[in-house]
């Protein structure tokens, strides 16, 4: 069994915030990035293989190819855009009727080490306003907590995501996620006022428990 750190999992991730037009409308990307103990194809492999992904995410059913649909169990849906083996690919987002965009690349990081990098695109709206980058941001995070402990460890129980976020664990990565979201959304321009509101919104959603700021 891997011990979980959760300082050294929240120093592995790097974590920005940027603007953009997508569609004609203005959008805000999430990105975050880090470096596992493995080779590229391993990394590829498994966060694209059907019988992988629920090791350390959740069980995704469809045709996992360019072009093909996907479903992510309990979430979100959409198409295949882009693929290309061992390098990247993006899909389409679509959650409660909301579009939004997501690329994912994998690339080398020296000996014995591969990088996964994933940029999260949405229309800016008022769910942005309310939770700002943490609300994609800290969800991704956990994902990339849970393949870490994953290729570190392939018998890691991976644990129900309620029994996580409730552990006195999950909570302080959940904490230390959501302030890091909070500090580059500062760092991308956005008022620290607001992005100290919307990190303690954020962080209350996933832990469940109360905002006292709201």
């Amino acid at each position: 069994m891997v011990e979980f750190d959760v300082e050294s999992h929240l120093g592995a991730v790097e974590r920005s915030v940027s603007w953009l037009e997508r569609d004609g409308m203005d959008a805000s990307e999430v990105t975050l990035a880090r470096d596992y103990a493995t080779t590229v194809e391993d990394l590829w492999e498994a966060v694209t293989n059907q019988e992988r992904i629920p090791r350390w995410f959740a069980p995704v059913s469809g045709e996992l190819r360019l072009g093909g649909s996907y479903q992510v169990e309990g979430n979100a849906g959409g198409k295949i855009t882009a693929c290309e083996q061992n390098s990247h690919f993006s899909l389409d987002w679509v959650f409660s009727g909301w579009t939004s965009w997501v690329d994912v690349s994998v690339s080398d990081a020296g000996p014995g080490r591969a990088r996964l990098s994933l940029t999260h695109t949405a229309h800016l709206s008022e769910f942005w306003d309310t939770y700002g980058p943490g609300a994609a941001g800290v969800g991704w995070e956990m994902g990339f907590v849970g393949l870490g402990l994953y290729l570190a460890d392939p018998d890691w129980p991976k644990p129900e995501m309620v029994d996580f976020a409730t552990s006195p664990d999950g909570k302080a990565f959940i904490i230390g996620s959501s302030e890091g979201w909070g500090r580059a959304a500062v760092a991308a321009g956005t008022n620290p006022e607001a992005a100290n509101a919307a990190v303690a919104r954020t962080t209350a959603f996933y832990t469940g428990e109360s905002d006292e700021s709201a």
